[in-house]
């Protein structure tokens, strides 16, 4: 009884300091860590949560970029930080759900993050050269498999969520073309416009524009639906593509230790801001729908993800080299 005793007081404590934290939560102002570029979709994003946070949290929500190796140096900074819920990282799938199959050593361990909520998705798309003599997917795929090894591909680098879901495409296919790495999305979209390469694996977001200006032509997206920023464009589903589903999302994770009663109330502000009217017209302006689930969903999600990023890692030998 008394070994009894003892323990149930240990949890009372426990249960105690938690609900402190979340009562004394926030105490200071909180650091939404970008692990990317300022301009981009994974910057603009937070930044618009961030205008609603701040009147639900009056002492303040701070969006910083801390950019560098594939995400991995906001990734660090924030795996370091105290565990109160002060500082959170907000980032596509890389940091989350990818680097640690592409990296052979991290200085965070990512299956340790707390996650909090997936705040929206981007589906990619497959873009084509107006100068390659295809319009459906399965020309494409005619197309690549008569001319094996010569269709070039970009990417926004080695290891990129471009360069993965082109893997994932030459598996699912059975087809072969040649990698062309570039240093992120802007060169690689001029690139393909000016038709020094012929296929680009990109987010819906930024090749959209040039496909409804007639710049390139998007064939389908990689979604298990249209989007409804390009209704016309099929899905791969519906394209003879099944199993093609690459999606960029982006995501709010805290680090290791993060009470969970500081982490719902972190997951309850950022979804009513995610429900706000505006905040969606936002979202869907850089071609993001809106997701918004609970921590367990979101752990669930990220699972899957990393399971299926593995494995086309593995099978494709894909490297950061």
């Amino acid at each position: 009884m008394k070994k009894l005793l003892a323990c149930l007081l240990t949890v009372s404590a426990g249960l105690g300091w938690h609900v402190a934290q979340a009562a004394d939560f926030p105490s200071r102002p909180i650091r939404m860590v970008v692990p990317f570029p300022a301009g981009g979709t994974a910057d603009v994003l937070p930044r618009i949560l961030s205008d609603k946070l701040r009147k639900r949290f009056p002492d303040g929500v701070v969006v910083e970029n801390k950019v560098g190796a594939g995400g991995n140096i906001g990734a660090e900074f924030v795996a370091k930080a105290e565990p109160d819920g002060h500082t959170l990282l907000v980032s596509p799938p890389g940091p989350i759900a990818i680097n640690q199959s592409l990296y052979p050593k991290l200085s965070y361990d990512a299956t340790k993050w707390v996650p909090v909520t997936v705040l929206a998705a981007v589906p990619n798309v497959l873009a084509v050269s107006n100068k390659l003599p295809v319009n459906t997917v399965q020309e494409l795929i005619a197309y690549i498999k008569a001319n094996p090894g010569k269709v070039s591909y970009a990417s926004q680098g080695n290891g990129s969520t471009s360069h993965l879901t082109a893997n994932l495409f030459q598996s699912l296919t059975g087809t072969q073309m040649l990698h062309i790495p570039y240093k992120g999305t802007a060169p690689a979209l001029a690139d393909l416009a000016g038709g020094q390469v012929d296929v680009f694996f990109d987010n819906l977001s930024s090749s959209a524009p040039l496909h409804k200006g007639g710049k390139i032509r998007v064939l389908a997206v990689a979604d298990i639906k249209r989007s409804p920023a390009l209704p016309a464009v099929p899905s791969f589903t519906e394209a003879g593509v099944a199993g093609m589903h690459a999606v960029t999302w982006f995501a709010v994770v805290a680090p290791s230790g993060t009470p969970p009663a500081v982490v719902q109330t972190l997951n309850t502000a950022i979804v009513e801001a995610l429900r706000m009217p505006d905040v969606q017209h936002r979202f869907a302006e850089q071609g993001a729908e809106v997701v918004g689930n609970t921590p367990e969903q979101m752990g669930r999600f990220v699972r899957d993800e990393a399971a299926k990023w593995q494995k086309v890692i593995r099978d494709s030998s894909v490297t950061v080299d």
